[in-house]
């Protein structure tokens, strides 16, 4: 899964870079998928930049916005725009092979709910979205940077849970998986810590209609023998 934010903010001196929690893997793009990218990324695309969003204009309506945050090949973001056109949707991913196949499937199912963003996600939180202005937020199974060197570069950070919180609704929903143990620990601690987070066991009791279906990292994980943890949040 290819993650899509920046796990530290732009540095004051530029010296220092700041620590990324994805490393950027391009990949080949098949000619369908740089058809795609050409031709069906204007009708989807919204544009990075400093200003917020407004979402209802975007969208054209009202409805509930879900965020996805490092959506892959996109099988799962498109699934669930096409079982839930009440809401609408936007996918946050850098690897453009990705992107490409998302256009595709989106395209092919007629679904209009759904927009998409390539630029870093803690960028895009922190100047694009308005608070309080997300139904839910999205990170599934994100790099989990196994090496304890590398543990600095994991996302979910207070500093993420900060953003997090802020963009989403009083009662939204913070959703992870992983499929690594000790990162399922450290996101559930961090979670717990957070003081405007609260974990809960049942989510459809909160309002939350999504069942998540088995993504090819996740099927990955679990062909290793890895037990899946889903962590649920909701902001308080």
């Amino acid at each position: 899964m290819a993650l899509s934010f920046n796990s530290s903010q732009v540095p004051e001196h530029p010296q220092h870079r700041p620590i990324r929690s994805f490393v950027r893997r391009e990949g080949r793009l098949t000619p369908a998928q740089d058809r795609a990218l050409n031709e069906l990324l204007p009708r989807y695309q919204i544009t990075s930049g400093n200003e917020q969003l407004d979402l209802a204009e975007i969208f054209g309506n009202q409805r509930p916005v879900v965020l996805e945050i490092g959506f892959g090949n996109g099988s799962l973001l498109a699934e669930q725009a096409a079982r839930h056109p009440e809401i609408n949707f936007i996918g946050i991913e850098v690897h453009r092979p990705g992107v490409g196949r998302l256009l595709q499937q989106l395209d092919k199912q007629g679904s209009n709910n759904v927009r998409v963003m390539s630029q870093d996600a803690v960028e895009i939180l922190s100047r694009q979205i308005q608070p309080g202005s997300l139904f839910a937020i999205w990170l599934f199974f994100p790099d989990p940077w196994p090496k304890k060197r590398h543990h600095k570069r994991r996302i979910v950070k207070p500093q993420f849970l900060d953003l997090a919180t802020s963009a989403l609704q009083t009662h939204g929903i913070l959703h992870l998986a992983t499929d690594w143990q000790d990162y399922a620990r450290q996101m559930q601690e961090t979670v717990m810590a957070h003081p405007r987070l609260g974990l809960i066991e049942n989510p459809q009791t909160a309002g939350y209609p999504f069942n998540r279906p088995t993504t090819h990292f996740e099927q990955r994980g679990q062909n290793k023998g890895h037990f899946i943890t889903d962590l649920y949040a909701t902001v308080t």
